[in-house]
């Protein structure tokens, strides 16, 4: 990090309370987005095929196939807009503001048509109790730009230090990755063994797809906004299946705790934006999760790891 940008700038506060409303609604925009991704795009393993990705001004799809054309849709969180790119050269955009989701999503599909992209999801949200079909959807309306951006900003940090951490794995691993279903950043890590029959159960998502993405045994770790019994922003680290004694273990920082509710550790976003080396800090909290699940499952580290 440079010396001239302080740990405040870089690792923004983002209390959920400040920002509930436009989380919110930017949840539904970004699953409309990445439904686009999952219809145009061939099954991957573990629901890859569907994510978003950071980038320098905000997320992006990606490239999505069309034929034998392709297209990208980009959220722009600096300059507030959304973009939508073809290799042919057509550009369309619009401004992101407070708007309704089914007022975005007309926008969405009216811009797309003028570049002749025609693609229609399933409008149900995933992931969510009580859904309201995007194209019905006048309940979430706010878009505050301010924490839109630092939400952004937080992800950029995300993204980087998972990305240093994913490094550290030479065995099967997922990029570092936007899943707009919760919504979080995650990067996940796998044993190579099968594991058991995920149970299913996610609201509004197919058991299939729930069990192929837990097929084999994994250590999970990422970033998320915080909701229901944790209402703010943590990072989270959890195994499938969970290993005995796993919800045990001391791991580090001290802050970091195992929560009952969702199965998972849990490391407080502001532990990490506080620290004196919030890198330092982060690394620490994956680096031990990962190595409580690894050692309690008997992993092959040896085999898996990057020895330098």
């Amino acid at each position: 990090m440079p010396s001239n940008v302080s740990n405040a700038e870089a690792w923004p506060s983002l209390p959920l309370e400040a920002w509930s409303d436009t989380c919110a609604t930017l949840h539904m925009w970004t699953q409309i987005v990445g439904k686009i991704r999952l219809t145009q795009s061939p099954w991957i393993n573990h629901s890859w095929h569907v994510t978003l990705y950071v980038t320098a001004r905000g997320l992006t799809t990606s490239p999505i196939p069309y034929g034998s054309r392709t297209f990208d849709i980009d959220f722009d969180f600096i300059g507030h807009d959304l973009r939508i790119q073809a290799s042919d050269g057509g550009v369309a955009a619009f401004s992101l503001q407070p708007q309704s989701v089914a007022t975005f999503y007309g926008r969405l599909r009216n811009e797309m048509a003028k570049l002749d992209l025609h693609v229609n999801i399933n409008e149900t949200p995933n992931e969510i109790p009580d859904p309201i079909p995007f194209d019905q959807d006048e309940t979430h309306t706010a878009y505050d730009p301010v924490y839109a951006n630092r939400f952004w900003r937080v992800l950029v940090q995300a993204d980087r230090v998972f990305k240093e951490f994913r490094a550290r794995f030479v065995g099967k691993c997922s990029p570092v990755h936007y899943f707009w279903g919760a919504p979080d950043l995650a990067v996940t890590r796998f044993s190579g063994r099968r594991a058991p029959e995920h149970p299913g159960g996610v609201p509004h998502l197919p058991d299939r797809v729930a069990r192929e993405a837990y097929s084999h045994e994994v250590s999970s770790c990422g970033f998320w906004p915080g909701g229901g019994p944790i209402a703010y922003p943590v990072f989270y680290s959890y195994a499938y299946p969970e290993p005995a004694g796993f919800a045990s273990v001391l791991v580090k920082p001290s802050a970091a705790f195992y929560s009952t509710d969702l199965r998972e550790f849990i490391l407080p976003y502001d532990v990490v934006r506080k620290a004196e080396s919030p890198d330092e800090t982060l690394l620490d909290f994956l680096q031990t999760t990962y190595e409580a699940a690894a050692n309690l499952a008997n992993w092959d580290r040896n085999f898996l790891e990057r020895r330098t």
